[in-house]
């Protein structure tokens, strides 16, 4: 299954690299490949994540990747990752996840 990033979980990842390369581009990097990693990994298994309680959706999903949820919807053919939220966010409304695709 392919996936695609949505323009708002692309800008999530901008932000969380620039964050944490503030103290170490190094660490930044690496949370980044974790997450980009865990990614094709819902790619293989779209269905590995468990349903985001505040949507009530069975194909919004999400995985964790440290701190950060991984949100991401399932389709017939691809999975789109919605957005990177750390876990001490609030989650926003769905109608703000709705971006469709952006870069991959």
């Amino acid at each position: 299954m392919k996936v695609r990033w949505t323009d708002t979980a692309t800008g999530h990842l901008a932000s969380i690299y620039e964050y944490i390369a503030r103290d170490s581009a190094r660490y930044a990097q690496r949370v980044i490949d974790r997450i980009t990693s865990r990614s094709r990994q819902i790619a293989r298994f779209p269905h590995l994540g468990q349903m985001v309680p505040e949507y009530q959706d069975p194909d919004i999903r999400e995985v964790l990747v440290g701190q950060y949820r991984v949100i991401y919807k399932v389709t017939a053919k691809e999975v789109h990752v919605l957005a990177i939220i750390h876990g001490a966010q609030r989650m926003p409304p769905e109608a703000a996840l709705a971006n469709g695709p952006g870069a991959e």
